[in-house]
């Protein structure tokens, strides 16, 4: 049980901020429980900084309480990142949202961590640019989310990840000075100080601005959706693909059960028999796009595709991407609730381990919705089910612990975007050793960080976080529990 908050705390608070600036009556906090899993765990006052000044001052009243700080975005977070585990401060930092300038020469571009993601891409589109991670909740999601989690996105099979994008970063640290890390200049010499804070996950310091590359966008762009009887079949075709030395931009895949909700929900022409559909998009020049569509098609044919369709216009390529970023909202037609995954395997496993998927479904008695960035074998299975009913969260965690242990055990990773967080710390110990997590945590002592930034998250070792993680919880409470 969290101790109260002193009010003495509060009154700290509401000096800096105002009163409309600081949430602590529990109806006020209750919208802060969660973020985008199944995890939860109320803050005990949450506040809204507008500058990074802002922010060091409540990082210095929530130190001198001995108060847990929990840096928080969009809250679209799907690892329990932003869940404030043993309640503390929250610091909400959706309202620094600026885009503080755009270098067109240079490509690159100062923001705040509440910036949308997508909002970037939208403010540079007049200069030819774009900002390429591309979360599948790139609409909500913020850059400062996104720098905590090093979120990735359909193209990040040929840009990369968050962590390829940024190039400096602001940050308070937890004794609430504010330095910066990095800068303008590619390559700089010494430590990779902006690598080590993004993926981080709010355990280190809180980002207050971040210096971001921006690309061109490219002259020509192809969007292939390839039709399949077989979920088989598709995952083969990924890999035929790549070995043909294609690397196109994304390489998406939804499979039966996804199109089955996606379909009514947004009538974007996803046939309801298919087995799967893979949806392919070739970026460059003209030509070159055009030559490499021809040759993607020749290998979804030859691995079996009933049909293959193509857009050019942007309306039309929107089309076909509006059922890969609208799949997880339109599960929601299938069943009250779903628990998404996101391990990694190698490319050539992926068509073992979706069969392993399928019969982890059928042990634990559950639908599995697969959607996924099939290009870098990074998964996303949606587990079906009901959290009113008695005992099936639980079996829900138990069947998603065993699809994690099916991603280890092909040689890949316990996550691809979404971080550790709560959900799955207690995993880190199939991947790295006792060394290895003893080496990553002195990074904590390094930034002065202790337990005092994001308690309880990304290793299964942080001390006073008791049972905080779902199913511990629910083993604790019994069978008849749900959350």
């Amino acid at each position: 049980m969290t101790n109260p908050i002193p009010p003495a705390a509060i009154d700290a608070l509401t000096a800096v901020f105002g009163k409309k600036r600081v949430l602590h009556t529990p109806e006020d906090l209750l919208v802060f429980e969660y973020d985008g899993t199944i995890e939860r765990g109320s803050p005990q006052v949450v506040v809204f900084p507008d500058t990074a000044a802002e922010v060091s001052a409540a990082v210095k009243i929530a130190r001198r309480f001995d108060l847990p700080i929990v840096p928080r975005g969009a809250g679209t977070g799907l690892s329990g990142g932003a869940v404030a585990a043993v309640g503390g401060v929250l610091i909400a930092m959706t309202r620094m949202h600026e885009i503080l300038e755009v270098d067109v020469a240079n490509r690159t571009a100062m923001v705040e961590p509440g910036v949308v993601n997508l909002h970037l891409s939208q403010a540079v589109a007049k200069h030819g640019l774009y900002y390429a991670p591309d979360p599948s909740s790139q609409r909500a999601c913020t850059i400062g989310g996104n720098v905590a989690e090093n979120a990735g996105g359909p193209h990040c099979l040929a840009y990369g990840v968050t962590t390829n994008h940024v190039i400096g970063l602001e940050v308070v640290l937890a004794d609430g000075e504010i330095v910066w890390v990095g800068g303008g200049a590619r390559d700089l010499p010494g430590y990779d100080l902006p690598g080590i804070i993004v993926g981080s996950e709010g355990t280190l310091c809180i980002v207050t601005k971040a210096l971001v590359r921006l690309m061109r966008t490219p002259e020509s762009t192809r969007t292939l959706l390839a039709i399949f009887d077989s979920i088989d079949q598709a995952t083969a075709t990924v890999s035929n693909v790549i070995g043909e030395g294609l690397v196109p931009a994304a390489m998406e895949m939804l499979d039966r059960e996804t199109i089955k909700a996606v379909e009514p929900a947004l009538h974007v022409g996803y046939p309801l028999d298919a087995g799967a559909v893979l949806l392919i998009e070739i970026e460059g020049l003209a030509e070159a796009t055009e030559e490499d569509a021809a040759r993607v098609r020749a290998v979804c044919i030859a691995a079996g595709a009933r049909e293959i369709r193509e857009a050019t216009h942007p309306v039309d390529r929107e089309k076909l991407w509006a059922g890969r970023k609208g799949a997880i909202s339109a599960l929601g037609q299938l069943a009250p609730n779903y628990y998404i995954l996101d391990g990694v395997v190698p490319r050539t496993r992926l068509p073992e381990v979706m069969q392993g998927v399928v019969r982890v479904g059928e042990e634990y008695g559950f639908p599995i919705a697969n959607v996924f960035h099939a290009g870098d074998g990074n998964l996303h299975p949606c587990i079906l089910f009901d959290e009113r009913r008695p005992g099936e969260t639980e079996r829900v965690l138990d069947a998603g612990e065993a699809i994690m242990r099916l991603c280890v055990d092909a040689g890949g990773s316990v996550t691809g975007e979404h971080g550790i967080g709560l959900e799955k710390r207690d995993f880190m110990p199939w991947i790295f050793t006792d060394a290895d997590m003893a080496a990553m945590s002195k990074l904590k002592a390094a930034f002065g960080a202790g337990e005092h930034f994001n308690p309880c998250k990304a290793f299964p070792t942080s001390k006073g976080c008791g049972e905080v993680h779902t199913k511990a919880a629910m083993a604790a409470l019994g069978p008849d529990a749900y959350v």
